[in-house]
């Protein structure tokens, strides 16, 4: 964890121009950093730059990681790898909450599933009441682990209010996803958790955030054994790569990009 928290902290001191190497608006792009702090897009006013790429067991795309730090290729990979191991252990341990086989969720994933890191990195804000790390979302796959440098930030919404996530050194955050929300697993019955990113005056905020869901060509649709019914199905099935690139790319935020693909 402290590894990979130091290299990505080398990361994002690089030049701005090395970094840009991997710049990119296309969400699908397999590796891709940005910077909202320069952006003329929507929901320019987020304080943050990102790095984003896939993992997963056999990372496919090893070699179009960062080489520089000359150190993150190997170190992101072991990170990813136990990372990896831990969600699959969450993951069994909501099947049997759920009825289902311990290895159901972690068999729906597919023969590989996919694995995205995405890590962000919060300047010291002039001005932190009129901005955001990251507006208010959903994310998209089945688990989301996540942890920081130390410094809160995030906060999760219950019952229209929002609440704090306090940062405890050695731990994990793990959120669910839309995944295990709409979708394969649960039709409704664990929800994903709409979360948002706050800024501050004073330190620069790291978080490292893994998710964790099936192969891109997956159909995404309630897990059958839970289902009775055509009818008692919440969502409506879609390839979880086309669900990607619609939650990626709309201007909804919050929960609401979830029933708006989902239901249409």
């Amino acid at each position: 964890m402290d590894g990979m928290l130091k290299v990505m902290e080398d990361f994002f001191n690089l030049p701005l121009e090395e970094k840009m190497r991997y710049g990119s608006d296309d969400v699908m792009d397999p590796v891709r950093y940005g910077t909202s702090l320069t952006t003329t897009r929507k929901h320019n006013l987020h304080w943050r730059d990102f790095l984003r790429h896939y993992g997963g067991l056999i990372p496919h795309t090893y070699y179009l990681w960062p080489d520089n730090p000359a150190t993150y290729r190997d170190v992101a990979k072991e990170y990813l790898k136990e990372v990896w191991q831990l969600a699959v252990i969450i993951f069994g341990a909501i099947s049997e909450g759920l009825g289902l086989d311990p290895d159901y969720i972690e068999s729906s994933l597919g023969d590989e599933g996919t694995q995205l890191i995405i890590s962000n990195y919060y300047p010291a804000c002039p001005e932190p009441n009129k901005t955001l790390g990251l507006a208010p979302h959903s994310d998209h796959g089945g688990l989301t682990i996540v942890m920081d440098n130390g410094i809160p930030g995030m906060q999760i919404k219950r019952n229209q209010t929002w609440y704090s996530v306090p940062s405890i050194p050695g731990t994990f955050v793990v959120n669910l996803g839309d995944f295990l929300e709409a979708s394969v697993l649960s039709n409704g019955k664990y929800k994903s958790v709409e979360h948002r990113v706050i800024v501050n005056a004073e330190a620069v905020r790291i978080s490292i955030a893994v998710g964790h869901g099936p192969e891109m060509d997956a159909i995404v649709q309630p897990a059958s054994p839970l289902i009775k019914e055509k009818s008692e199905s919440k969502y409506r099935p879609i390839v979880y790569k086309d669900y990607i690139r619609a939650q990626q790319s709309t201007i909804k935020r919050g929960k609401s990009a979830l029933d708006e693909i989902m239901n249409n």
